[in-house]
């Protein structure tokens, strides 16, 4: 019973959830694109960003109460725990926005494989656009740094989602190079993801040529077994006559 709670639970909340995760990118992402923001609008973002993460704690702690196991949801949902366990550290509250995706993989389950990719690539593009600001805000204002515009952050989280790394724009902060090996995994995974797709495509591809020769041959076989039939039919009857 719990569980058919928590799927109704769940069914109900990803929609508003989900315009929160994206509300919060917002705020997230204004006073990084306009640092010279008023002061009303930097407390607005502000009180957007606390809002959303006491909502997805609200949205946690319901869920886990309506847990038959809760220790096995946790760890299936540790992403969830991690966007609440690091509110305070700026770099990386961009990973409360990162919890949409997780809203959507809700239903991941009934996704086809050509869905899955998309999902994915479409998790890389937000996780890309969400580095490129944290790498911004980690990386703007300090000495020696070189991705001082949001133009350089979205090239270094391009060239590094996709494994390519020119390494004309590089993080010189601890907290741009965290956010750069997350991205560096994302990336790695993604690549996983599609390759694994391919490989199973082919496979069923080739299990269904198979499967359907040896159909063809099922058939064969019956029809040269009733045309046989037929010939001893034909033959039994020529005897009879003659």
């Amino acid at each position: 019973m719990s569980d058919h709670r928590l799927i109704d639970w769940e069914r109900r909340t990803s929609g508003p959830l989900l315009v929160a995760a994206l509300a919060f990118l917002g705020a997230y992402a204004w006073p990084i694109l306009q640092p010279q923001l008023s002061r009303a609008a930097q407390t607005t973002c502000s009180i957007v960003s606390w809002t959303v993460w006491l909502l997805f704690a609200a949205d946690l702690f319901v869920r886990l109460a309506m847990s038959e196991d809760r220790w096995r949801y946790l760890r299936r949902n540790w992403l969830d725990v991690i966007t609440l366990a690091v509110p305070m550290l700026r770099p990386l509250r961009a990973l409360r926005a990162v919890v949409a995706l997780n809203i959507i993989g809700r239903r991941g389950q009934s996704f086809v494989r050509g869905r899955v990719v998309a999902y994915v690539a479409a998790a890389v593009v937000v996780v890309g656009l969400v580095a490129a600001l944290a790498v911004l805000d980690a990386e703007r204002g300090h000495q020696g740094a070189n991705i001082t515009t949001f133009g350089d952050a979205l090239w270094w989280a391009a060239t590094t989602v996709t494994t390519v790394g020119y390494g004309d724009q590089f993080p010189t902060t601890p907290e741009g190079r965290f956010v750069g090996a997350g991205l560096m995994l994302t990336g790695i995974a993604l690549l996983g993801v599609i390759t694994a797709s391919l490989a199973s495509w082919f496979v069923e591809r080739v299990a269904e040529v198979q499967a359907a020769e040896e159909r063809t041959g099922e058939g064969v076989s019956d029809l040269a077994a009733e045309l046989r039939a037929l010939r001893a039919e034909l033959t039994a009857l020529r005897q009879e006559q003659s």
